[in-house]
């Protein structure tokens, strides 16, 4: 079979809408980062890297807005990822009632992060909130400035658990049952067989949840300003919210020099993650 050299045009709309609206936006951004422009004048002043060193010597709010994404992240992570296995393996067997709760689980991630977000403002509110009727407590969920940021991510969880289960479904449904009738044949219990099979099996699903929930958890932009308000306080202030805030400060060059410090703080977590979730799945 003869290879036709028109194929080679088929990707040419794809890699010109690509390089178009990301490569080049992301190219200006870096370039803008070393700027002093405000986004409005006409003209501006090549700083160098001061941009840079004042985020990473100087910028309280920028190292605010870094810790709070952390615990953030760290809380979102673990909770989301934990809850989602345990989901999966709950809910594994195919059956009509299985069948209803992963639909129910998995019904709020179709929502949008701004309506999630003001149904929850209602559920933490410390006045008539559904929390402190449950609880029979009188906290202020969201004002507490220590404890903020962790009910925040109790909402994310909330809302991506289910789909994290759907993932986590998929790598359950490739396992060969064989290896659990072997094991029940030897006397293995239901913990030993999700610690030696289940577990190990699903290594590719859970490289993949904790890398998009990572991301998630960096660009829950939406959803802290839907619960903190715009722009939100520093309890609740995380590296997307503090890069909107500057901008909107007309501080273009900061913020894109910000920018480039939140990419690379993600490309970071996102490499450590993958490295930690291959050696507990060893």
């Amino acid at each position: 079979m003869r290879f036709s050299k028109s194929l080679l045009l088929f990707p040419v709309p794809a890699l010109a809408l690509y390089g178009t609206f990301f490569v080049l936006p992301a190219v200006q951004g870096l370039q803008y980062s070393t700027t002093d422009w405000d986004g409005f004048s006409p003209s501006f002043h090549n700083v160098g890297l001061d941009n840079f060193r004042e985020v990473a010597t100087a910028d309280d709010l920028f190292r605010n807005a870094l810790g709070n994404n952390l615990k953030f992240l760290l809380a979102v992570v673990i909770g989301q990822t934990v809850l989602a296995l345990f989901l999966a393996v709950l809910l594994a067997a195919r059956s009509r009632g299985s069948t209803w709760l992963r639909g129910l689980f998995f019904l709020p991630t179709i929502l949008s992060s701004v309506s999630v977000a003001f149904v929850w403002r209602f559920v933490y509110d410390p006045n008539f909130g559904l929390a402190n009727r449950l609880t029979g407590l009188h906290e202020s969920y969201l004002g507490d400035e220590k404890k903020a940021i962790f009910f925040v991510a109790i909402t994310q969880i909330w809302f991506h658990a289910g789909q994290m289960m759907i993932i986590y479904l998929a790598g359950i449904n490739q396992i060969p049952p064989e290896l659990y009738e072997a094991a029940r044949t030897d006397g293995a219990n239901r913990w030993q067989q999700f610690r030696h099979i289940t577990w190990p099996l699903v290594a590719p699903a859970t490289t993949l949840v904790v890398a998009y929930t990572t991301i998630q958890s960096f660009k829950a932009f939406d959803l802290i300003l839907g619960l903190g308000g715009n722009p939100p306080r520093g309890a609740l202030d995380i590296l997307s919210t503090r890069i909107y805030t500057t901008f909107a400060n007309n501080q273009l060059g900061y913020a894109a020099a910000e920018s480039v410090v939140f990419m690379l703080a993600i490309a970071a977590v996102t490499v450590a993650q993958n490295r930690a979730t291959r050696l507990a799945h060893r």
